[in-house]
C-alpha cells in the first residue's frame, strides 16, 4: 500500500473516531450500494433538520412499506427531540396509526412546547427592543440571530431567512459576515431556494481572506449543491472536488462526506473528459478521502477509466434505486445516467475504424437493436462521426476527408507568410525613412 492509501485509511478513521466500532461499520454499509437501504444507518449520517426531511423524502418516495414505517418512525422520535409542531403533526399523519399506540399524535407535547415558544419569543421581542433602544449593534445582531435560530427550530423557514439577513447591517467583523452567510445557506438549502445558495457563498467567500479550511470545505459543498440543482454538473463537480478533508461530519447537517463523494464522482464521470477525470478524480488526494467512504463509486469510476464498461454500468444499474431515494440526487439522476452511457459509447467507438455491433452489444448488456438506436441518436447529434451498416451490423468511422485538410493548412500557412512578411516590409520602411523618430520630435 503507497503513503497516499496510508493517507486515506487516516483520514476515513478521524471521520468516524467519534462512533466507535459498531458505528463505524454501520456508517459505512449506510453507503447506497445495491442492497436495500439501511435507513437506519443512513439517517445516522446527518442531524437536524435534513435528517427528518430525508426521511420523510425516502418515505415519500419508496414503494417498500418497511422501508416507509421505519423512516416515519425515526422521524417521528427526531422531531421530538426538537421544537417543531407542525411538521411532527404532519408526520403523526402520514404514519395514519400504522406504527402502533407509541406513534400517534401527543397533544400534551404540542401544547408544552407551543406554549413555551409563546415565551421565548415574547422574551426575544422584548430582549431585542431593548437592545434597540439602546443602539447596541453586537446586541442587536444576536438578537436577530437568536429569532433565526428560534423560527428555523420551529420549521418557520421564511421568518428565519428575514432575521438572518438582518443581522448584515450589524456585522462589524468579517467573522459576522461569514455566520451570517452560512445561517443564510442553511436556511435556503431547506427552502430549495438555491439562488440565494449561491449569492450568500459568494458573499462569505468576499468577506475575509483568511477563511477557516472547515469554512471553505462547507461553502463548495453548498455551491456544488447550488450548481447540482442548477443542471450546472461540471461546475458541480468541480466544488465537490474541491472540498477539503476538513470537512469530515461538520457539516452533516446539510450533506455527508459520503454524498460529497456520490454528487461529486457522477457529476465528474458525466461531464469531465479522460484527462480531467485522471487529474482531478484519480489522483486527486484529498477527493480520494471521501471516494474511500463509497467503494461503488470509486470502483465505477476506475472501471470506466479502465473502459471496463460493462463492470461500471453494472455498478451505476446497482446504486440506481437508492440515488433515486436521495434529497438533492433524485432529480437528476436520469440525466446523469444518460450523459455516462452516452461517454462511455462515445468514448468505445472512438479509436475503432469499424466496431462490431454484436461484441459492442455484449459489451454494454444490450441487444443490438437497442445499441442501433443510442448509436444513430448519437450520430445525428454529432457526438460520433460514424455510419451504420445495418445490414452487417458494423458501425464505420468516418474519417476526415485527409486530402482537402492537407490543402486547407497549406493555404493557411500561406495567408500567414504573406501577412508576416507584408508586416516586415511595412516596418523596415518605416525605419529607413526614420518615421518614428520625425513623428516623436513634432510631438
Amino acid at each position: 500500500m503507497d503513503g497516499d492509501d496510508d493517507t486515506s485509511g487516516t483520514m476515513i478513521d478521524e471521520i468516524y473516531a467519534n462512533g466507535g466500532e459498531e458505528s463505524d461499520q454501520r456508517s459505512r454499509r449506510a453507503i447506497m450500494s445495491g442492497d436495500q437501504l439501511d435507513v437506519e444507518a443512513y439517517a445516522a449520517l446527518y442531524s437536524g433538520r435534513t435528517k427528518i426531511m430525508r426521511l420523510l423524502f425516502i418515505a415519500s418516495k419508496s414503494k417498500i412499506p418497511t422501508v416507509q414505517l421505519d423512516t416515519l418512525r425515526m422521524a417521528y422520535d427526531e422531531i421530538k427531540k426538537g421544537e417543531n409542531t407542525q411538521l411532527f403533526r404532519e408526520v403523526v399523519q402520514k404514519i395514519n396509526g400504522r406504527l402502533g399506540p407509541n406513534y400517534e399524535m401527543d397533544l400534551s407535547w404540542c401544547e408544552g412546547v407551543d406554549r413555551k415558544a409563546e415565551q421565548k419569543k415574547e422574551r426575544l421581542e422584548n430582549e431585542l427592543n431593548a437592545y434597540r433602544t439602546n443602539l447596541i449593534k453586537e446586541s442587536i445582531r444576536m438578537g436577530y440571530n437568536d429569532f433565526g435560530d428560534f423560527y428555523y427550530s420551529h420549521g418557520q423557514l421564511g421568518d428565519a431567512f428575514k432575521s438572518y439577513v438582518r443581522t448584515r447591517d450589524y456585522c462589524t467583523t468579517s467573522k459576522h459576515i461569514v455566520h451570517m452567510c452560512l445561517s443564510t445557506i442553511l436556511v435556503s438549502i431547506e427552502m430549495g431556494q438555491f439562488s440565494h445558495v449561491s449569492s450568500y457563498v459568494s458573499k462569505a467567500e468576499q468577506g475575509t481572506d483568511a477563511l477557516d479550511p472547515i469554512i471553505i470545505s462547507k461553502l463548495r459543498c453548498a455551491a456544488g449543491l447550488a450548481n447540482l440543482e442548477a443542471k450546472k454538473y461540471k461546475l458541480a463537480a468541480r466544488k465537490f472536488l474541491e472540498t477539503g478533508p476538513e470537512l469530515s461530519s461538520h457539516y452533516n447537517d446539510v450533506i455527508a462526506s459520503q454524498d460529497v463523494a456520490t454528487y461529486g464522482g457522477l457529476c465528474a464521470l458525466a461531464t469531465f473528459d479522460r484527462a480531467e477525470l485522471k487529474s482531478k478524480v484519480i489522483d486527486n488526494s484529498n477527493f480520494r478521502n471521501f471516494l474511500e467512504l463509497v467503494p461503488e463509486v470509486r470502483e465505477l469510476i476506475n472501471d470506466f477509466y479502465s473502459s471496463h464498461y460493462a463492470s461500471c454500468l453494472e455498478y451505476l444499474g446497482n446504486l440506481k434505486a437508492n440515488l433515486s431515494l436521495d434529497i438533492h440526487l433524485h432529480d437528476h439522476v436520469e440525466t446523469l445516467y444518460d450523459l455516462i452511457r452516452h461517454k462511455a459509447l462515445i468514448q468505445y467507438t472512438h479509436p475503432f475504424v469499424s466496431v462490431d455491433l454484436n461484441m459492442m452489444a455484449n459489451a454494454f448488456k444490450t441487444t443490438v437493436v437497442g445499441l442501433e438506436k443510442e448509436l444513430e441518436a448519437l450520430i445525428t447529434d454529432n457526438q460520433i462521426q460514424a455510419r451504420i451498416d445495418s445490414h452487417n451490423k458494423i458501425l464505420y468511422a468516418r474519417h476526415a476527408d485527409q486530402r482537402n485538410a492537407t490543402f486547407q493548412r497549406v493555404l493557411e500557412t500561406g495567408r500567414e507568410f504573406d501577412r508576416d512578411v507584408r508586416s516586415m516590409l511595412l516596418r523596415s520602411n518605416l525605419i529607413k525613412h526614420d518615421y518614428n523618430f520625425r513623428a516623436s520630435r513634432k510631438l
